[in-house]
């Protein structure tokens, strides 16, 4: 038994596509781009203006508020300056408190060193 046939001709797409024309338009030509209103130049200049004028409104609301943020930054780092002067204080107690507890335990271990010399200079 042969094989059957099921080779299949080789189609040009460009040439395809040439056959079947011209493709419909779908969207406007350029013509109704051109033809479509424009504003006059007095009405571009009001939307300037309105743009202007919206942009100042919002400047002064940002203005407003890095004023509002600048009073509160200034409020919290005078909170954390205010406890930081006591929390300082406390520190150098704690490094003190330390000195002192270092200076017995180094005269306490002293001691036992010496006693123990001691024990066993008698026995």
């Amino acid at each position: 038994m042969g094989k059957r046939d099921n080779r299949v001709a080789y189609m040009n797409p460009i040439a395809m596509a040439r056959a079947r024309g011209p493709a419909p338009n779908s969207g406007p030509t350029i013509q109704d781009y051109l033809n479509r209103p424009r504003p006059t130049w007095e009405e571009v200049k009001e939307q300037l203006e309105k743009k202007k004028k919206g942009s100042r409104a919002l400047a002064e609301f940002e203005e407003k508020m890095n004023e509002n943020w600048r009073k509160e930054l200034e409020k919290h780092r005078e909170k954390l300056l205010g406890g930081n002067e006591s929390s300082s204080k406390k520190k150098e107690k704690k490094k003190k408190e330390k000195k002192k507890s270092n200076r017995v335990s180094k005269i306490f271990s002293f001691l036992c060193f010496f006693a123990l010399g001691l024990f066993l200079y008698v026995i």
